[in-house]
């Protein structure tokens, strides 16, 4: 019998049996289970086997964290080996709902609208700040780099193009997105998205510039003739309208002639209301609290910086963390986000606690996985680093907090931004705008320096309390 296989049957086990699942899936680093009752898990004995890294519950789902390249071995051997039927993600959320209260249930629902598109969109903010690498003045030169190198200047041009298209076409994203997670084609969302962003339409960027805004009068009504890109709340909501119409003319309609009647007239419909009604509301609605939330900030900048760089790893921890992509991108659209910063930065203190602890341990199990977390942290993704070590020790987690509160602090009271959502780690300053690089570095400088210093002492001065 291989390790694999074993360890397979003992993560069975340890969370209450295969009858104790109800589905199970995987991801990249993780297994996924929607368990029918998770007082049944032996966290202990779960933690305490070779090849799990950390076991979290967030949104109805218990996680395992297994890591790259293993997971979906350990999980085929599980399926194989434990009579445990394969389940699509979809399965497993659908039984995971059973869990959550309405809170719950509306921030799982923007996290599986957002996290599908999520790589677009990094890689759009990653490629944009190499574009500004190579375009921006006083960063290699007094001159732009294509001006010193003109030969890199049709090379600038087409990244430029390539990064734009992911923002440029951002509600297409969602409404593919938003409408596969409501039910309906997603075809048809990415249509939609589409059309909100028609050439023929005032561009949104254009909007507050413009000296006239074309209109069209639709029985007596004026409706503005205006795209919608770079918004959020628009293509959500026309996504959930043109989700319902779809399933409920599916339903009536014969299928001989559905292929003719149920896309030209759901998209009809969702189409009108959307520039009638749901597309001036909705944008509005995204405005006032985009604005809302720079007011904020602006007068209360040492707090918010404080709250949300402190408590952006709690809100992971929570799940709560992705209600703040959709403000992320409409304060990006809207001239640069001073939250993305922040959220840089708490990864990067979680990996630095992470870090000292694989300086400071003298298990070479724990040695091995507190490293790999930190370089995984150091990138954006922290999970391994939070709930495979800081989490474990709680006082890393806590350090790793206070570093990044500090660092919020300082970086929202010096106003700094970045432009895009990039890579939320080291690579971070990419996406923050030139004329912050200095504050943002000190803000990485006190999140490398600080939770480490705090967890190497205090995991030094436990091991020598335990002699």
């Amino acid at each position: 019998m291989s390790n694999l296989n074993q360890a397979a049957k003992d993560i069975v086990e340890a969370i209450g049996g295969k009858e104790n699942i109800s589905a199970a899936t995987h991801c990249v680093t993780r297994l996924r289970f929607a368990l029918n009752d998770e007082s049944k898990v032996d966290k202990e004995r779960l933690e305490n086997i070779d090849v799990v890294k950390g076991s979290f519950s967030t949104n109805g789902q218990f996680q395992v964290v297994i890591g790259q390249g293993t997971v979906n071995k350990v999980y085929n051997e599980m399926v194989n080996e434990t009579g445990i039927g394969e389940a699509s993600k979809d399965d497993v959320k659908s039984a995971s709902e059973k869990n959550l209260n309405p809170l719950q249930r509306f921030v799982k629902m923007l996290s599986d609208i957002f996290i599908p598109i999520l790589p677009a969109i990094v890689t759009a903010g990653l490629l944009l700040g190499i574009n500004n690498l190579l375009t921006g003045e006083r960063i290699f030169f007094e001159a732009p780099l294509i001006e010193v190198y003109p030969q890199i200047a049709d090379i600038a041009n087409i990244i430029n193009i390539i990064a734009n298209t992911a923002f440029t076409f951002l509600p297409a994203l969602i409404g593919w997105s938003a409408v596969k997670r409501f039910g309906g084609s997603p075809l048809l969302g990415i249509v939609l998205g589409l059309t909100l962003v028609h050439p023929e339409l005032l561009s949104a960027y254009a909007y507050g510039t413009a000296e006239q805004i074309p209109t069209w009068n639709l029985f007596g009504l004026e409706i503005e003739k205006i795209g919608y890109q770079g918004s959020v709340l628009p293509i959500l909501v026309a996504s959930y309208l043109l989700a319902v119409i779809e399933k409920f003319l599916t339903k009536r309609i014969p299928d001989s002639i559905q292929m003719l009647i149920v896309p030209p007239v759901t998209l009809l419909i969702t189409g009108f209301a959307s520039f009638i009604a749901i597309a001036p509301l909705t944008f509005a609605l995204g405005n006032l609290l985009t604005d809302g939330v720079i007011a904020l900030f602006a007068n209360f900048a040492a707090l918010g910086g404080i709250l949300y760089g402190g408590l952006y790893a709690v809100l992971v921890i929570t799940g709560m963390h992705h209600t703040f992509l959709a403000v992320d991108i409409q304060l990006a659209n809207a001239g640069g986000t001073f939250l993305w910063p922040m959220l840089a930065l708490s990864n990067i203190a979680q990996g630095s606690a992470a870090l000292a602890i694989m300086v400071a341990s003298k298990d070479e199990k724990q040695k091995g996985l507190a490293g790999t977390s930190a370089l995984s942290a150091y990138l954006g993704v922290t999970e391994p680093a939070m709930f495979g070590v800081n989490l474990r020790y709680r006082y890393p987690f806590i350090a790793a907090i206070i570093a990044s509160a500090i660092g919020g602090l300082i970086i929202s009271i010096a106003g700094v931004k970045a432009f895009s959502i990039g890579v939320g780690g080291l690579p971070a300053f990419l996406s923050i705008s030139k004329e912050y690089w200095l504050m943002f570095a000190i803000g990485v400088l006190i999140t490398l320096v600080v939770p480490f210093v705090i967890t190497y002492f205090m995991a030094k001065a436990k091991m020598k309390n335990e002699k």
